[in-house]
């Protein structure tokens, strides 16, 4: 059972990856979460940045464990897809990345400053995830320069195809995306570590 604070950095993220940081407010978080009224400020000192700072960070960490249990590329690459296929499913294609929401919205004058932290937090996030799925690239075989260039290319992939299939409510997109990703990783890949079913 999570704790109060966990759960408002759970609904954070939730609300976030569906809306966007700016639309998401503490009193949603509180009324997602059932956390009470009065617990916000407790459980957050730094307000609603260190909210989102942490919400952003959970969700980091949650598709960084989908990066670490997987064992092969193939399977990361059809692991990160299908994660996104459920997500948009189960939400009616409301529900995008939460850190592409936050990084999006960098931009406005007048939330910048306050904002910098999270924006700050967002780019660690992508920073993490392209060098853990480089780092599997490399374990398969693939070289260190050709895994870091493909880890790239991989995740703007996914998130314009996230994106795509959001606006257009359709998979399409990132079926697509996932066809070509896969083809071009098996090329990549020395025999022996595409033992996959596709």
């Amino acid at each position: 059972m999570r704790s109060p604070r966990e759960r408002m950095v759970v609904s954070a993220a939730l609300l976030i990856r569906e809306r966007g940081a700016h639309a998401t407010a503490i009193s949603d978080v509180l009324q997602h979460s059932g956390a009470p009224r009065g617990s916000a400020y407790h459980y957050f000192p730094g307000g609603r940045t260190q909210l989102l700072c942490e919400a952003v960070d959970y969700s980091g960490e949650y598709i960084a464990g989908l990066i670490t249990r997987a064992e092969r590329s193939l399977e990361l690459l059809d692991t990160l897809l299908d994660q996104y296929r459920e997500q948009l499913v189960a939400t009616d294609f409301r529900a995008g990345c939460p850190i592409a929401a936050v990084a999006v919205e960098a931009g406005e004058a007048a939330d910048r400053e306050r904002m910098a932290p999270v924006i700050a937090h967002a780019a660690a996030v992508f920073d993490r995830w392209s060098t853990m799925i480089a780092q599997r690239f490399v374990s398969d075989g693939v070289a260190p320069d050709r895994a870091t260039e493909l880890a790239e290319l991989a995740m703007s992939a996914l998130e314009g195809a996230l994106l795509l299939a959001r606006v257009r409510r359709d998979l399409a997109p990132l079926d697509r995306v996932h066809r070509q990703l896969y083809n071009l990783l098996l090329a990549e890949l020395p025999e022996g570590k595409t033992d996959d079913h596709h």
